[in-house]
């Protein structure tokens, strides 16, 4: 039986990334390729935008750094968010990673372990997730900014609202901490990105905007599944379709069975509530996701299908999110392996 099929265009990978380079205008676009290049295969990322021309790329660990880092070789930076945690030192030397900073213990364990490594630091602008608050940040200063840091950054809470009052909040924050601190400085992901030539500085950070999703509204679909059908019945009015029979019908329908479910990261919340689409015609699914399958109402087709898409042209990464009442982010870090994986593209 013919397998579910994931397409991961890396020409449109590449195209985003350039158009996000763009945007950054005076500043460098770096790329983020964590959570093993948001499920779409850190190593083949990578090496595809190094090629296209970014110079700097994100991991959240050192584990991820290290393999981004076999892919593409050396004298790229790598820079690890989670910073310099207990256990780091051999990785980050290894694989001449970049710990970003995250406290004035992070910064103890980096200059005892690895006092002529590189490093950066990360600060806390307001978020209260990562990075070393005011307090914290200028107790250590003046030994830090001594020895040289490659970067200092921080993270917008909500730079997917452009009005949200955070983000002025927030950039005030970080210019008082670093403003006279003379190190290159990052603050904006794809989000702030957007937000205008205040929020770059001298590099940028663009993520899930890469990889097809909002809010990058300009984005080429990156990732494409296409899922088989196994079999297509017919229901009498009053019968139900998949388990706990949450979806009914009162006229007689036609239902798919596709093979794919839960346990490929099409993920529970989708159930009655999202669509596939055969060719150009949107279905919806008919009852509840299971591990393995999908049942979908093709009751207004002409013929049966053989094939539905999930993600493509028709539908991108937010709008299944939106259906599940999730983010793009979730969906496409929940892609399974059971996919059957195809590169296309010049990068390919």
């Amino acid at each position: 039986m013919a397998r579910a099929k994931l397409t991961i265009d890396l020409d449109a990978l590449c195209d985003n990334w350039r158009a996000l380079d763009r945007h950054s205008g005076n500043a460098m676009a770096g790329a983020v390729v964590k959570a093993d290049g948001y499920g779409l295969d850190s190593g083949r990322v990578a090496v595809a935008l190094a090629q296209a021309g970014a110079r700097h790329f994100f991991v959240a660990l050192a584990e991820e750094g290290a393999r981004v880092r076999q892919a593409i070789g050396e004298g790229i930076p790598v820079s690890v968010f989670s910073g310099h945690m207990a256990g780091d030192a051999a990785l980050l030397r290894d694989f001449e990673l970049t710990p970003m900073l995250n406290s004035p213990e992070q910064v103890k364990r980096q200059f005892d372990a690895l006092p002529a490594a590189p490093f950066g630091i990360q600060l806390d602008s307001g978020m209260n997730r990562l990075g070393m608050e005011a307090a914290d940040w200028a107790a250590v200063r003046g030994d830090v900014l001594a020895r040289d840091p490659d970067l200092i950054m921080s993270h917008l809470a909500c730079a997917d609202e452009p009005d949200h009052e955070m983000n002025a909040k927030q950039l005030r924050a970080f210019r008082d901490m670093t403003d006279d601190a003379g190190v290159p400085r990052s603050l904006s992901a794809t989000g702030g990105i957007l937000l205008g030539p205040d929020y770059r500085f001298e590099l940028t950070r663009p993520g899930v905007g890469l990889y097809g999703g909002a809010p990058f509204m300009d984005a080429k679909p990156v990732a494409h599944l296409k899922l088989p059908v196994i079999q297509c019945r017919d229901l009498e009015a009053g019968e139900a379709v998949g388990y706990g029979v949450t979806w009914h019908t009162d006229k007689p329908a036609r239902i798919a069975t596709v093979a794919a479910g839960y346990a490929d990261g099409l993920i529970r919340a989708m159930s009655n509530r999202a669509r596939l689409f055969a060719d150009d015609v949107a279905c919806p699914l008919a009852g509840r996701v299971s591990m393995d399958l999908l049942t979908v109402d093709i009751t207004h087709l002409d013929n049966d299908p053989t094939w539905f898409e999930l993600l493509g042209h028709n539908q991108t990464v937010d709008d299944v999110a939106d259906a599940a009442g999730t983010i793009g982010y979730e969906i496409l870090t929940s892609l399974r392996s059971r996919y059957e994986r195809v590169y296309t593209g010049e990068y390919a």
